[in-house]
Order: structure tokens, then C-alpha cells, then sequence
């Protein structure tokens, strides 16, 4: 008769944590942090892929970016060796690692080791920027950009959200794309 009723009080208790569980179910799923974002974005330029690809090339070189004040780094275009500190005419600073690099296919991908969340409202923050040919005189530069929000923890501030995130990336990525077209399109 002890071991029915044992055997009864283990079974109610398994019934009664599968039923919490299943109460707690929903909340463990919204309690997960941020998601992983993407922007990509690209831009077509009057001027041949290879002029481009000099200007943008060179890991060490954000001298075509408007808000640049000075780049400094050590590596060359060597992938997993390379880095370089950008300097923002702002003061603020970004360091970051290049992961890829092909000249071949005129391309690179870069991570972000430092940037200063007023700068740029991100964390894990990791790039590819690559020149497409699309004729003689005309090229096609694609930037695509993956990181997380600001704000790492649940219930992140406006200005630390993926909304902002995704805002501040897009213009960031667009000002820039749009400020080589301006450039590369004088000098062509």
C-alpha cells in the first residue's frame, strides 16, 4: 500500500512540474535577448570597378569617408593580423579587426573590437564591404553590416534598440556609401 502511494505522490509531482513548465513556457521564450541585425545596402558609381577598388581598398585607408580624420593601423590588408583605429573628425575612435580580404574578388570583412555607443548604438558589430563591376565605367559597391543593439539586456532604452540600431546603421553605412559616389564621380 506505501509503494502505490509513493508511486501516486511521484506521479503527481511529475503532472504538477509538466504543468508549470507549460505555465512558464511562453515567458522563458520572450525573455531570450537581442536578435541579431542586418542592414545591407549598396550604391552604383560612374566610375570603373578598379578605380574604385584603389580607393577603397587599402584596410588601413578611410581617408575616402568624410568624417574621417586620420586612420591609423598595423597589418596591412593581412586577414587575422590586420587592424586599424579610425579616427572620427567628432574625436570618437573605432578599432577593428580585418577577417577577410580578397583582392581578387574586391572585397573585405571587418569586425569591430571598440566604438563608442554615441557613435554608433551597436555591440558585436561586423562588416563586408565589396566592388562589383558592372561594365567598362560603372561599378556597384556593396557594404553589409550584422551586429546587435546597444543595449544587450531585455527592456534596452529607445536610443539603445534595435529600431535605433537599425537606424543608426542604415545612415551609417548609406552616408558613407553615398559620400564614395560623390567622390569617385568628381575625380571620374
Amino acid at each position: 500500500m506505501k509503494a502505490r502511494n509513493t508511486a501516486a505522490l511521484r506521479i503527481g509531482g511529475m503532472m504538477l512540474g509538466i504543468s508549470m513548465a507549460s505555465v512558464a513556457m511562453p515567458y522563458v521564450a520572450l525573455a531570450h535577448g537581442p536578435t541579431r541585425q542586418k542592414v545591407t545596402e549598396s550604391v552604383e558609381i560612374n566610375a570603373p570597378a578598379a578605380k574604385v577598388w584603389a580607393t577603397i581598398g587599402n584596410f588601413q585607408n578611410m581617408a575616402w569617408c568624410d568624417d574621417v580624420a586620420k586612420t591609423t593601423g598595423t597589418g596591412g590588408n593581412v586577414p587575422n593580423t590586420a587592424n586599424r583605429v579610425i579616427t572620427l573628425k567628432s574625436g570618437a575612435t573605432i578599432t577593428q579587426d580585418l577577417t577577410r580580404y580578397d583582392a581578387k574578388e574586391m572585397s573585405y570583412g571587418y569586425f569591430t573590437d571598440k566604438i563608442d555607443i554615441k557613435v554608433l548604438p551597436v555591440n558585436d558589430y561586423s562588416g563586408e564591404i565589396k566592388v562589383i563591376p558592372e561594365g567598362a565605367n560603372k561599378s556597384k559597391v556593396s557594404w553589409e553590416a550584422a551586429f546587435y543593439r546597444g543595449y544587450m539586456n531585455n527592456d534596452p532604452p529607445p536610443n539603445l534598440s534595435d529600431d535605433a540600431s537599425l537606424k543608426a546603421v542604415t545612415k551609417w553605412v548609406r552616408t558613407r556609401l553615398d559620400g564614395l559616389k560623390t567622390k569617385m564621380e568628381a575625380t571620374h
